[in-house]
């Protein structure tokens, strides 16, 4: 999958704007606006499951485009990458064709929220999203801005108020016909840039913003509540003005992980890989942000920005005295620029770089392009369905930072989804959801659409209730084989290798299993095994390899006969042993909430005091709804799994408390009548 030959963006270009002289023209089941991740996503999608898809962007040269920092995944984010991947999407193999700094995040802890991480190339990243969507079969490219959609008559067999039936260019009179349109307007929707105290609009640098008309059809002609959000950037340093001696030096690891399930290895050579560094900020930072203040008027509006990627400004205002990261990282192979992650700020130019010269690797250093904030619109997306779809709108779909998220990996997860079930329901067939339980995407999803959102939302591993079931090395097993039988978003050849890898994992897990001794012959069989001598029970392969010493080439040397046929296998056979225990007890939690969804919930419940683990948001939904089921309880909103668990948990043991109570009133008042005859 690396050795493609990209074309260059001449033909990309030349090629797209043979296939717009006849977009105008033509009926697509649907339209992407956007083509950022997100809208590459959902438009490769679409087409997969087989839409005729039309992609609109306002400019064709930044479809694919890194508009913040050129990386890709991290903890929780590279969950997202993976599972993206394994339903056959695009950002997982552009990260490892486009990737120069591999790292696994968290690998201190364990597999199941290790987070693959890469710095990118944006260059590389760019062509490859551009050449992909070039060579995707039913999909179109159109370079142009929407001014408006256009909405016809309701279908009365299907819910809704409106009905979106395509859209129409700004300056250009014809319209574009689709039964689904999909909205990935990133930050461009109403978007407005700031530097210091001067404000003008567009949703990136040098980008106008998306058209008014847009937003005046979505707030005032589809009448959805529409809130305001804002972010940043930090400023680009030139990497000759930087003394990257006074910076802690952080290579890459020396075994690339990629991506994608399709790939061994990455584009990049490890020994061509570019070190990350590590500095500090000063309380020479500190001082300049206290007196500029007055100079940033971004920092001073009412929108939220993301808690967890805030700008310097934020950072000293809310814990003032403390020193933060900051993060020196390379935006190519070959490119001059270093992109200073932990940086974000809008304060005017001349003052950015007076704070940038109090870190002392930045002493010297020269900025290419000002950092700048961006405010933009989004819609409140608990009006969406798990679909993506707009619950109030026919054919209307939306995705990414338009729902209130931030970061490439939420939109590309999100477009991927979007996208499928918009070629869907253009295809007349039923949309399709992803739950809690076995993805990322789904806790994504059901995050937004069940929870909405204040600030800008990010993935972390910790909203998943069952992420030790919802690992990075087993996504394929978990999403492939239904993304090709269920959700027709995946290629056979795709599907072939994951049936290849699941096979291979059962079979060699049967062969883990096949092998039961006693403790003494395991330990004559594996000498630098650290077993206790007391333990007498049988021990099968796969309860041997759940040792934190023991690995899978350990067994396959002492059984070569049945284990080395499936060293390929080595370390996601280890992972799976070691979680196995807890994937079964996650099972049976979620057959027990199945089993148990008519066990009547005592209505006297306190459930702001009862004493078990809950959110605050989970306790006053219980307290204000007073479900009478545990059934009814799951489909609260805001209801996660582990509350459920935690609640029936908490009912079951207060009922048997409650009998034995009883039991023990009843002894004693038969006590107390037989002391009453005996006297």
């Amino acid at each position: 999958m690396l050795t493609k030959k990209l074309p260059p963006l001449q033909r990309f270009l030349s090629l797209v704007s043979r296939r717009a002289s006849h977009a105008a023209r033509q009926q697509y089941d649907v339209i992407v606006v956007g083509g950022g991740h997100a809208g590459t996503e959902a438009a490769a999608a679409a087409a997969r499951v087989g839409a005729e898809t039309l992609l609109v962007s306002q400019k064709i040269q930044t479809i694919g485009a890194l508009s913040c920092n050129p990386s890709l995944g991290g903890v929780g984010k590279g969950q997202l990458v993976r599972e993206v991947d394994a339903l056959d999407g695009l950002c997982g193999r552009a990260g490892d064709w486009a990737g120069i700094h591999f790292s696994i995040l968290n690998r201190s802890k364990g597999p199941a929220v290790w987070g693959p991480r890469a710095q990118l190339d944006r260059q590389r990243y760019r062509t490859f999203i551009q050449s992909e969507l070039l060579s995707t079969p039913r999909l179109t490219v159109l370079e142009g801005s929407v001014e408006e959609l256009l909405l016809s008559e309701t279908n009365p067999e299907e819910p809704g108020t409106h009905r979106v039936t395509g859209i129409r260019l700004a300056n250009e009179g014809t319209p574009i016909s689709a039964s689904s349109v999909i909205l990935t307007t990133g930050t461009f929707l109403s978007g407005s840039l700031f530097v210091g105290q001067s404000e003008s609009p567009g949703g990136r640098i040098g980008d106008a913003p998306s058209s008014a008309g847009l937003s005046h059809t979505l707030r005032e002609r589809l009448g959805l509540r529409v809130g305001r959000l804002r972010t940043g950037t930090p400023p680009r340093i030139l990497k000759d003005s930087v003394d990257l001696s006074l910076a802690h030096l952080h290579p890459p690891d020396s075994h690339p992980t990629p991506f994608s399930f399709l790939n061994t290895h990455t584009r990049c050579k490890p020994e061509e890989q570019l070190p990350c560094y590590l500095t500090h900020t000063t309380p020479g930072v500190e001082r300049v942000v206290k007196e500029s203040l007055h100079l940033n008027c971004h920092i001073q509006q009412d929108a939220k920005g993301p808690r967890y990627c805030p700008s310097i400004e934020s950072r000293v205002v809310r814990f003032p005295g403390r020193q933060h990261q900051v993060w020196l990282e390379p935006e190519g192979l070959t490119s001059d620029l270093l992109y200073p992650q932990g940086l974000s700020m809008t304060m005017p130019p001349d003052i950015q770089l007076r704070l940038i010269r109090e870190i002392p690797p930045l002493h010297r250093a020269e900025i290419h392009t000002p950092g700048y904030g961006v405010q933009y619109d989004f819609v409140c997306p608990t009006q969406l369905s798990p679909a993506l779809q707009v619950k109030s709108t026919q054919g209307l779909f939306l995705a990414g930072q338009i729902n209130g998220t931030t970061g490439y990996e939420e939109a590309a997860a999100q477009g991927l989804w979007a996208g499928v079930n918009a070629a869907r329901s253009a295809l007349s067939m039923p949309t399709v959801a992803l739950s809690r339980t076995e993805s990322y995407i789904g806790v994504l999803i059901d995050d937004l659409v069940s929870r909405g959102v204040t600030e800008p939302y990010r993935m972390f591993t910790s909203r998943a209730e069952y992420r030790t079931s919802l690992r990075p090395d087993n996504a394929d097993l978990r999403l492939t084989l239904k993304g090709f039988e269920e959700v027709g978003c995946v290629s056979p050849l795709r599907y072939q290798e994951a049936v290849r890898v699941r096979d291979s994992l059962q079979e060699a897990q049967a062969a883990l299993q096949t092998l039961s001794m006693s403790n003494p012959k395991w330990r004559k069989a594996l000498p630098d095994m650290r077993m206790s001598e007391t333990k007498s029970t049988l021990l099968t392969g796969m309860d041997v390899l759940q040792y934190k010493y023991v690995t899978f080439e350990m067994m396959s040397s002492a059984f070569p006969e049945s284990l080395s046929r499936h060293m390929e296998f080595a370390q996601r056979l280890k992972i799976e042993a070691v979680y196995k225990p807890h994937c079964d007890l996650q099972k049976k939690e979620i057959e027990r909430i199945q089993k148990e969804e008519n066990m009547s919930l005592p209505q006297d419940i306190d459930y702001l005091t009862v004493p078990v683990s809950m959110s605050q948001e989970v306790r006053e939904v219980l307290d204000r709804v007073r479900p009478s089921t545990l059934g009814a309880a799951t489909r609260l909103e805001g209801m996660t799994p582990a509350a459920i668990v935690h609640l029936l948990n908490y009912v079951r043991n207060a009922a048997q408390r409650e009998r034995r109570t009883q039991r023990h009133q009843k002894e004693e008042r038969e006590r107390e009548m037989c002391a009453k005859e005996a006297s």
